[in-house]
C-alpha cells in the first residue's frame, strides 16, 4: 500500500493530530478540518522529505469539494497518529499548477 493510501486511511479514521502551527494556520486562513479531509481524499504527494529534521514527512496537494487547492505537510503514516505539520492554500505566484515550486 502506498504512503498516500496509508495517509488517506489514517485521515479518514481521524488518526491524526495537528501541530500548534497547523492549528494556527488553519484558523488564520479559514481552513476547516472537513476541507483537509477532502484534500486528502483527492490528493497526491508532490514533495517528499524523508530526511526532515523532525522525522520523515511529505507535502500533499489536494482539492476541496469547492475546488480550493490545499497543501498539507504531514508525517509519514508509520506513526500511530499522523502529525499534520502545516496546511495552507498555495500561492499561485509561488507554485506552477500548485504542484511545482516556481524558480525564484
Amino acid at each position: 500500500m502506498s504512503i498516500l493510501e496509508q495517509l488517506r486511511q489514517k485521515i479518514a479514521r481521524k488518526q491524526y493530530v495537528l501541530s500548534q502551527h497547523a492549528l494556527d494556520q488553519s484558523a488564520g486562513r479559514g481552513i476547516h478540518l472537513g476541507e483537509m479531509h477532502e484534500a486528502f481524499a483527492t490528493g497526491e504527494v508532490i514533495e517528499d522529505y524523508p530526511d526532515d529534521k523532525y522525522g520523515p514527512s511529505c507535502l500533499v496537494l489536494g482539492f476541496t469539494a469547492e475546488g480550493r487547492p490545499l497543501h498539507v505537510q504531514c508525517s509519514y503514516p508509520s506513526r500511530p497518529l499522523v502529525k499534520i505539520i502545516t496546511l495552507y492554500e498555495p500561492d499561485p505566484l509561488l507554485w506552477i499548477d500548485f504542484r511545482e515550486r516556481r524558480r525564484q
